[in-house]
């Protein structure tokens, strides 16, 4: 019999009994994009940059004519992963402890009357296992197949990317939004 079920089984008892320093963060609800007060846009931008660092999402890119913020795609943390804050929720943590999520946050800062409106969005994707095909063998090349060449112009994706687009995640961008607004 393999273990395997058992060490997991253990784990989470483990986590479960160390209480309230493991427990995944929750959220609440808030306006989607929301209103924040303020003269300086420096500071809402810093302040949205310093959010998502404290959340562990790397910058991939910064725009700020266009208000733009655009992190690299981050790993959902998984059970063992407690001070990881991105998978919000018991439901999010064991999802991407039993698979291969990863998410990607936008951040939009569009300046109004008084201060900005701050957007963010959270783009979730799961794992397409039968696509990942990670082996030694397939970086080489194959001696019974010729090369082959697609020279036509191609827009957008040529080949399957090997991840499945799930759609917003709304928790995470709750979340991330009420640290925006209350300074933590």
């Amino acid at each position: 019999m393999d273990g395997r079920p058992v060490v997991l089984a253990v784990g989470l008892l483990i986590l479960n009994g160390l209480g309230c320093a493991t427990a995944p963060r929750t959220a609440a609800t808030a306006a989607n994009p929301v209103f924040v007060r303020a003269n300086n846009p420096d500071a809402v931008w810093e302040r949205a940059v310093d959010v998502l660092h404290a959340n562990y999402f790397e910058i991939a890119q910064e725009n700020r004519l266009d208000g733009r913020i655009e992190t690299a795609y981050k790993t959902g943390a998984g059970v063992l992963e407690p001070w990881h804050h991105d998978s919000v929720g018991w439901e999010n943590r064991m999802e991407s402890t039993l698979q291969s999520i990863r998410r990607k946050a936008y951040i939009g800062i569009t300046p109004a009357d008084g201060g900005y409106f701050v957007s963010v969005e959270v783009f979730k994707e799961l794992e397409d296992v039968q696509q990942a095909a990670n082996s030694a063998g397939s970086a080489t090349f194959l001696d019974n197949s010729p090369l082959q060449r697609n020279l036509t112009t191609v827009v957008g994706q040529a080949s399957p990317s090997g991840w499945i687009p799930k759609g917003r995640d709304p928790a995470l961008e709750s979340l991330l939004l009420s640290e925006l607004i209350s300074g933590r």
